[in-house]
């Protein structure tokens, strides 16, 4: 009888807490499926840079999983969604500088659809597989808030009864995490279905943006 053991990444994760570190040891994680079909792993970054050995962080921002761009690219929000988040964040006046990106998911799941590869929800199994990875950027770059884009990283984080629709741009509070504001992934704008609904969306993600900016202290 062959008895499954339970997919993490935690044997993959190293003890030593360097984003570099860290960025690096991802590319080998076999910590569930989904290496296999991607091209890379895509780790969390600070504008553009890895963070370097004691990034002065004040947000982290936590989406779903990479998209097409950033699995090419090996970087977060590097497509159509970051430069809508890009925008959102100067909207917000936040410096970019002081937020890391990052997903909840390192490896981008998708399926062939003709010549293309199209987004596929991340599973709680492999949200709860890459988890360790997660842990070990939080407990690096040691964020003043949390801000949660969209449902995936929101529910990961605080259950999955939580809804963005009801508590989006609310402080929330876990143990031993630090405060979490959950809002729109800037994907969920991009597929909105009229022009009213993207512009109001954007608007609920800006504001939501400054009630962060105001938590995490300017």
């Amino acid at each position: 009888m062959v008895v499954k053991t339970k997919e993490s990444a935690a044997p993959f994760v190293p003890e030593e807490r360097k984003l570099p570190v860290l960025a690096q040891a991802v590319q080998k994680c076999r910590g569930c499926d989904l290496y296999k079909n991607a091209t890379q792993a895509v780790f969390g970054e600070v504008d553009g840079r890895d963070g370097g050995a004691k990034p002065k962080i004040a947000i982290m921002m936590i989406g779903e999983q990479p998209g097409d761009q950033e699995d090419k690219q090996g970087r977060p929000f590097v497509g159509p969604a970051g430069k809508l988040l890009d925008k959102a964040l100067e909207e917000a006046e936040i410096d970019r500088s002081k937020v890391y990106v990052t997903n909840a998911v390192k490896h981008f799941k998708w399926e062939p659809r003709g010549k293309m590869r199209i987004h596929k929800k991340p599973g709680m199994k492999e949200i709860n597989a890459c988890r360790p990875w997660l842990d070990a950027e939080l407990e690096t770059a040691k964020p003043k808030l949390i801000v949660a884009l969209g449902a995936t990283a929101a529910q990961g984080l605080l259950g999955s009864g939580f809804r963005i629709t009801q508590e989006h741009g609310k402080v929330q509070e876990v143990d031993g995490m630090p405060p979490v504001i959950a809002t729109l992934h800037p994907s969920a704008i991009l597929r909105a279905q009229t022009d009213e609904d993207r512009h109001a969306q954007m608007r609920m993600l800006v504001e939501d943006l400054k009630e962060a900016k105001r938590v995490a202290g300017g």
